[in-house]
């Protein structure tokens, strides 16, 4: 069965409710480093601190989650200083002499790591651009533009960041039109851009062409420079979570283009492949890696439910819901949602867990580290609330 209106209306009271009375306040003021900038976000059980270090890509998310509540859901003051002292740190210590930036950093914002990827600069572009429609501030609307344009450089131009693999056996990751679409969308909505359409046209071409392979039924996360499989351990692992995601920015890109047929019909395809992938039909959620022919997967985590997968699962089911009308997606947006909030819920303390065994046992009780923290779970509950309260003001 479908949702009804009144379980609708529930459903996005439960969102508001957990996004602004369990979810936020569990992070914040907490986490805002007055002294030195930015947050702290590595995080136990019951919001104690675990290490003073900062994730760039994290502070870059949870500015762009400050910026964001103040912009959609109301003018707070300490929302929007909350943002700021993330931007600053952004700004003032998080990016090397060479214009990328790092990833990790001393509470102080002394570098410990740079990565060969750019998600840092990322999730910098999203929360500059946020900020900078929140107070207009040109300076960082600029920069925000400045690094986007850094990142599609890095994006399309091979040898310009350092390889992970060498050439013998060269793959390309689902992961960077997946982050790309979903920050060009970011700069779009806040700021506008007028390269944004084209280049997530680009990108979603790559991936409905590179990735989606309807003869298998499957979106490959990694596959070789011709979009062909590569039948080894690394090309053949899938990441269902990962690919559902993928699936509710090319939905959200329907929706944003007035319904788009084609586009909806692309996430939706996405979205049913991966989850007869990755949903666990003996314990419920979402299983983290699956091999592409079901041979065994090679890390070690691959039945583990991580919290993310799940907050992305829920987006696409709900967003496939509203879109479409067809009652599958309803039934697997409470299957997920149910399992979720039961699973990593913490009742207690608020926020979710971020790792369970396969069986759905706490492995371990973290809230924040430096992969984990304010983003995925708030805007998973920001989000369906924006969903809803759409689609109610039409019903």
């Amino acid at each position: 069965m479908g949702y009804s209106i009144k379980e609708l209306k529930e459903l996005k009271e439960f969102y508001q409710n957990q996004l602004l009375n369990d979810t936020v306040p569990f992070w914040f003021p907490r986490s805002l480093d007055t002294e030195f900038g930015g947050y702290l976000l590595m995080r136990d059980q019951d919001g104690s601190l675990i290490d003073d270090d900062k994730a760039v890509w994290i502070q870059g998310r949870a500015a762009w989650l400050l910026a964001t509540l103040y912009n959609t859901v109301e003018l707070k003051k300490e929302w929007l200083d909350g943002a700021k002292l993330g931007i600053d740190f952004l700004n003032n210590h998080c990016f090397d002499t060479d214009g990328q930036m790092f990833f990790h950093v001393t509470r102080e914002g002394k570098p410990i790591r740079k990565r060969r990827y750019y998600f840092s600069e990322t999730f910098a572009v999203t929360a500059m651009s946020a900020y900078a429609k929140a107070t207009g501030d040109d300076s960082i609307a600029f920069k925000a533009r400045l690094l986007f344009e850094k990142c599609i450089e890095y994006s399309s131009t091979p040898g310009l960041l350092q390889a992970k693999f060498t050439t013998t056996r060269p793959l390309k990751g689902i992961g960077v039109p997946m982050i790309m679409i979903n920050t060009a969308q970011q700069l779009r909505e806040n700021i506008g851009d007028p390269r944004c359409n084209e280049w997530i046209d680009k990108w979603i071409n790559e991936i409905e062409t590179d990735f989606v392979k309807d003869d298998i039924q499957c979106v490959m996360e990694q596959v070789a420079p011709d979009g062909s499989i590569v039948d080894h351990i690394d090309g053949r692992t899938l990441n269902p979570g990962h690919a559902i995601e993928g699936a509710w920015f090319i939905l959200h890109e329907a929706k944003y283009r007035n319904n788009d047929p084609r586009l909806i019909a692309l996430g939706c395809k996405m979205l049913d492949y991966m989850w007869e992938r990755g949903w666990d039909k003996e314990y419920g959620g979402i299983l983290y890696f699956r091999d592409v022919y079901d041979k065994p997967v090679q890390e070690y985590w691959q039945d583990m439910k991580f919290w993310w997968p799940h907050n992305e699962a829920i987006i696409a089911t709900l967003l496939a819901y509203t879109l479409t009308g067809d009652e599958k997606y309803a039934t697997w947006h409470k299957m997920v949602h149910d399992y979720s909030y039961e699973k990593f819920l913490d009742k207690e303390n608020g926020e979710w867990f971020g790792y369970l065994h396969r069986d759905g046992s706490k492995a371990q009780t973290a809230k924040g580290n430096l992969f984990k923290g304010p983003f995925h779970l708030p805007r998973q509950e920001w989000y369906c609330l924006q969903i809803l309260k759409e689609y109610l003001k039409k019903a």
